[in-house]
């Protein structure tokens, strides 16, 4: 009996040591808890900005956020960068009759087409003749079939096409009155498009939208061509469309030329390249090879490119497929080409070379940047490339 009331008395007391014990280790892990999140707090409370080190982390972080604030506004505005058809502000008010005096006796017409997209577009527009005396009548058995050329002209970026019309007008005399004609017997119309939002087009600009622009050129002068020659039973007048890009117009040229939808009457014979660039991507990072600068970081998110390299390359291998010739390339650079190295025009160069394409260059010596045709010896240049630009497509015909 003594045994029993002894046992449930030890029973009874491991079982009080036993929920005095789990209280206490309760309480341990309570007051651990409290103490970590007390510890927490004072760690937190404790994390200070030394008051002179506030000036330089407030500056720093603002830095930050205008650099990513100017990254998203080059994202979202760059037509409106790359792009200025409002320079100089009277560029939009500029008039042909303004400038005519200068042509040297070529007359110019402004004209109006349409985009695909409904957007008006302007033009100026001439024809030169060649001399009487040295065109050879049509027909004669020893003379080579008539025919006409067509120069369709893409400007530059900036200003607007009347103040480049004497320039160009004395281009064409110089072609006009060439000894050695290339072009006899035949006469040639320069178009000159105005791309949309420049001068008294319509729009805005862009690269997809410059593309619609150069198609509606080329259709215009296709619609010119059959309603000059289409009813009149002249069909051996071949046409011979050559064009040309300046600066950026380049671009188009070759965009144009690589992948523009145009009449399978009318395809692109030559192209006179103006002081090309690359690309816009490579333009980026020849103007602006300083790290810390954001624009050539920004390249993945362009929607302008106008890529003259990868547009080279299609057209050789368009006509690699069709098993014609490619274009004849000439390129026109400025000796003292302050925004376009020359090593961009070089590159071209050799990337005509290497797809077989033909290709000539010709460098304008002491000229700048605009002033590859302003120039005496830019003229001759400009009027020689078309010359053989002409003759070569003459001879593929």
């Amino acid at each position: 009996m003594r045994r029993r009331l002894h046992g449930g008395h030890s029973s009874s007391l491991t079982m009080t040591h036993f929920w005095a014990a789990a209280g206490r280790q309760r309480l341990l892990k309570t007051n651990h808890a409290r103490a970590l999140l007390a510890g927490g707090k004072r760690s937190c409370r404790s994390i200070r900005i030394p008051t002179i080190l506030l000036p330089p982390v407030v500056f720093t972080g603002l830095l930050v956020g205008l650099w990513i604030w100017y990254c998203i506004m080059m994202v979202v505005f760059q037509n409106k960068i790359i792009y200025m058809p409002g320079l100089p502000p009277t560029s939009r008010r500029e008039r042909i009759a303004d400038w005519a005096s200068m042509c040297g006796g070529v007359r110019w017409i402004e004209e109006r087409t349409m985009a695909e997209d409904g957007t008006e577009l302007a033009l100026a527009v001439t024809t030169v003749p060649l001399p009487e005396k040295r065109r050879p009548a049509a027909g004669s058995p020893d003379k080579p079939a008539p025919i006409h050329v067509y120069i369709l002209y893409f400007q530059g970026n900036a200003s607007s096409i009347p103040p480049r019309l004497p320039d160009l007008s004395w281009v064409l005399r110089a072609v006009s009155d060439s000894k050695t004609h290339a072009l006899a017997p035949g006469e040639l119309t320069f178009v000159c498009l105005s791309y949309r939002g420049y001068w008294t087009s319509r729009g805005r600009p862009s690269e997809p939208g410059l593309r619609l622009d150069a198609e509606a050129g080329v259709r215009w002068i296709a619609e010119r061509h059959e309603r000059a020659f289409g009813n009149t039973g002249i069909e051996s007048t071949e046409p011979i469309l050559l064009v040309w890009g300046q600066s950026i117009g380049s671009g188009v040229a070759t965009n144009l030329a690589a992948t523009g939808r145009v009449p399978a009457k009318m395809p692109i014979r030559g192209l006179l390249l103006e002081t090309p660039f690359v690309s816009i991507r490579a333009m980026l990072e020849t103007l602006y090879p300083q790290k810390w600068l954001p624009y050539k970081y920004l390249w993945p998110f362009l929607r302008n490119h106008l890529d003259s390299w990868g547009n080279l390359g299609l057209i050789a291998q368009v006509s690699k497929e069709k098993g014609v010739p490619g274009p004849m390339v000439y390129i026109l650079e400025a000796e003292r080409d302050e925004l376009v190295p020359k090593e961009q025009s070089e590159r071209l160069y050799r990337r005509c070379v290497d797809l077989g394409l033909p290709v000539e260059k010709g460098t304008v010596p002491v000229a700048y940047h605009q002033q590859a045709i302003a120039r005496g010896d830019g003229k001759k240049l400009a009027a020689q490339a078309i010359l053989k630009l002409a003759q070569s497509a003459n001879r593929s015909c």
